[in-house]
């Protein structure tokens, strides 16, 4: 078969290990394995077929590194290896495949840095490295790939600035650099990207305005800048550019939204939200299907006909607008006599400035009289600030924190900013500035207070601790303890950090969070549902031991809101029954954790995982092979067992069914009792294994099953 010259065995159940016996058809031009269950690594013989212009083993569950002879290749035009478990490092001798043109390794488990090399491919036209561990800055020599017309770079962990040669790719369309730990401002030259008609730099850490050259990209259809670190105003050149999809959410942008957005004809979906954005909303929002304003400081009337085309959610968290729209009051109306307006406001303004200086007066009276001295003194404690009106403390926080400037913003969440701050006396806190909800009435502070009060009184090792709150005219923050190691998303997403994190800590850190939300859903009366368990809400302190944060915010912004109309939550870490209930319950907290359980083992987030359970090739997975591969498999057999009971907790809680997921008090307690009930070596446990195993039932479960004669225990005696 020397002469043959293609092969395609695409699309079949073809199992086993590849034959590196292929490698001697020296004639072959193209070889197609995809969408097959073929297991173990790439032979290096594969390097002797010099004739081959396309090879796809996409869709596979191929692993090991990639063979650096594959750069022997010099003829390869398309190269698919997307949607494997393929490791290590992208070699540098790919950069001698100069008559490539489609380069896909997105979805395996690719480590260390982009090797400048690839920027010898001079006649490439789609590059993705997406959804991988990658690591380092963008290499600058991707610049002279000139004939690129697609670069998704996404999902990774690259760091440093977007270099400036990138936007020489005259030629490029679809640009994804979403979800890094990119850094630095929006670079002007974006202009340069003429034929850009996709463009995704959400979730980074960029800074800076938006520069206004970027109303040059004329065919800029999709816009995302969300979750960055974004400040200025929205300049009007932006509008210029024909977008059906606009997301510049979560940031930090001010003013007014322009008046040139009137001619936005084209646009369809339009997401603004969580930023501070002022003024009237544009009445010719008319040709928008989906628009999210809510979170600024927008006021005056919302528009009669957005009553018909968009829900109160557009608008949440705006508090001086009005409008025919639930939970929003209606606007005032308008009089035609504007002396009896005068006639009707001026006594009341007077009446209202008296009783309020009344009513000033005999607070500061009563507050002196209550406040024990130590609690108001210049020492910068916070630590009392339950007790007092939080003036004091308002003071030092504006000084420590540069009135909240940027260079102090350790996060960005759903609920607001999160703050860094040093105190007079040295104590270093962290400071949560939350989003003010536009409901609010005369009882908000209230029940505000009484929430914080609540929830300082709080006491687990495990659960950071709110130390206090203050409100303030101009916004309102949470005080917590100080975590030095920040979030664990963040420890995870760097190797040296992660590397820090063996098996024993990643297990103990499972079990804490455990503990924690426990406490939460069992010791606390009313028990709360935490409602946004993720990565981003596991504090570490400086031994790498776990915190959970921001409990109860939710209760916090809204304390009268039910379960059935507050749904937050991280994509992602979301429970599938809240798609069709919008019912958050303990349950919900339970799934969460069980995202987390897998995330904190695998290293990275187990989205992919999650999706290819439900495939039939899932059951030859083993657990071995989803575990991060940058720790070493242990030696000790009882850690081994703590990473197979770990893994068993975590596809317990993520049953579809949440009335067969456990309890977090069952979870935590299977944890303490130090029982493991899977005796197998690591090495051989399969995720089917794992999803099927009887570890756990609530209750309710063990009821229904025992009226039907079932035994039902906490452990499978067998294999234990």
């Amino acid at each position: 078969m020397k002469s043959l010259k293609q092969l395609d065995l695409s699309n079949n159940q073809i199992r086993g290990p590849i034959p590196p016996t292929l490698g001697n058809l020296t004639n072959l031009e193209q070889l197609d394995f995809s969408n097959n269950q073929i297991r173990g690594p790439i032979p290096l013989d594969w390097g002797n077929m010099k004739s081959l212009k396309q090879l796809d083993l996409s869709n596979n569950q191929i692993r090991g590194p990639i063979p650096p002879t594959l750069g022997n290749l010099t003829n390869l035009e398309q190269l698919d290896f997307s949607n494997n478990q393929i490791r290590g490092p992208i070699p540098l001798d790919w950069g001698n495949m100069k008559s490539l043109k489609q380069l896909d390794i997105s979805n395996n488990l690719i480590r260390g840095p982009i090797p400048p090399t690839l920027g010898n491919l001079t006649n490439l036209e789609q590059l993705d490295l997406s959804f991988n561990q990658i690591t380092g800055a963008i290499p600058r020599e991707i610049g002279n790939l000139k004939n690129l017309s697609e670069l998704n770079l996404s999902k990774n962990k690259l760091n440093g600035s977007i270099p400036l040669s990138i936007f020489n790719l005259s030629r490029l369309s679809h640009f994804y650099l979403d979800s890094n730990l990119l850094e630095g401002p929006l670079p002007q030259e974006m202009e340069n990207l003429k034929a850009l008609s996709f463009l995704d730099l959400s979730n980074n850490k960029l800074i800076g305005p938006i520069p206004s050259q970027i109303g040059n990209c004329l065919v800029l259809g999709e816009l995302y800048l969300s979750n960055n670190h974004i400040t200025g105003s929205i300049p009007f050149e932006v509008f210029t550019c024909p977008y059906h999809t606009l997301d510049l959410s979560h940031n930090f942008i001010e003013g007014e939204i322009p008046h040139q957005f009137d001619n936005g004809l084209y646009l369809q979906v339009l997401n603004l939200s969580y930023n501070n954005l002022t003024g009237m909303i544009p009445e010719s929002f008319w040709f928008l299907e989906t628009l999210n304003l809510s979170y600024n400081s927008l006021e005056g009337p919302i528009p009669e006909d957005f009553s018909h085309r968009f829900s109160s959610d557009s608008f949440w968290g705006n508090k001086y607008l009005c409008g025919n729209l639930p939970d929003f009051s209606p606007c005032p109306s308008k009089s035609s006599n504007e002396l009896k307006i005068v006639q009707i406001i001026l006594p009341v303004l007077c009446f209202l400035a008296f009783l309020g200086l009344g009513v000033l007066l005999f607070l500061r009276s009563r507050a002196k009289d209550n406040i024990p001295e130590p609690n108001v003194t210049k020492n910068g404690d916070l630590f009392s600030i339950l007790n007092f009106d939080g003036r004091i403390a308002f003071e030092d926080i504006i000084e420590a924190t540069n009135d909240f400037d940027i260079r102090y913003c350790i996060g960005t969440g759903g609920y607001g900013s999160v703050y860094r701050a040093q105190l007079p006396s040295g104590k270093i806190i962290a400071l949560k500035k939350l989003h003010r909800r536009e409901a609010e009435v005369l009882a908000f502070d209230k029940s505000f207070k009484n929430e914080a009060k609540i929830l300082s009184e709080i006491r687990h090792k495990n659960i950071v601790k709110l130390h206090g709150f203050c409100l303030h005219n101009r916004c309102m923050f949470l005080i917590y303890e100080y975590m030095a190691r920040g979030s664990l998303f963040c420890v995870l997403a760097y190797d040296n950090e992660a590397m820090e994190m063996d098996w024993i800590k990643r297990v103990k850190i499972i079990k804490d969070t455990a503990c924690a939300l426990s406490y939460l859903h069992h010791d606390c009366h009313p028990p709360i549902v935490h409602r946004d368990i993720s990565s981003n809400n596991i504090l570490l302190n400086s031994n790498l031991e776990a915190c959970v944060s921001d409990f109860g915010t939710a209760r916090l912004i809204d304390p009268d809101s039910s379960n059935q109309t507050m749904l937050v939550g991280t994509y992602g870490y979301i429970a599938p029954e809240l798609a069709y209930t919008m019912v958050v319950t303990e349950k919900c907290d339970v799934y969460s954790f069980g995202v987390l359980a897998l995330e904190i083992l695998m290293g990275k987030h187990p989205g992919e995982l999650l999706v290819s359970l439900s495939a039939s090739f899932s059951k030859n997975i083993m657990l071995s092979d989803i575990l991060d591969p940058r720790l070493s498999l242990p030696s000790d057999r009882r850690v081994a067992k703590d990473i197979v009971f770990a893994a068993t907790v975590a596809f317990a809680c993520l049953r579809s069914n949440p009335k067969f997921r456990p309890t977090m008090k069952c979870a935590s307690q299977e944890f303490l009792s130090r029982k493991r009930p899977v005796a197998n070596r690591l090495q051989a446990i399969s995720l089917l294994q794992l999803k099927e195993h009887d570890l756990y039932m609530d209750d309710e479960a063990k009821f229904q099953s025992q009226k039907s004669g079932e035994i039902v225990g906490l452990h499978a005696s067998s294999s234990t």
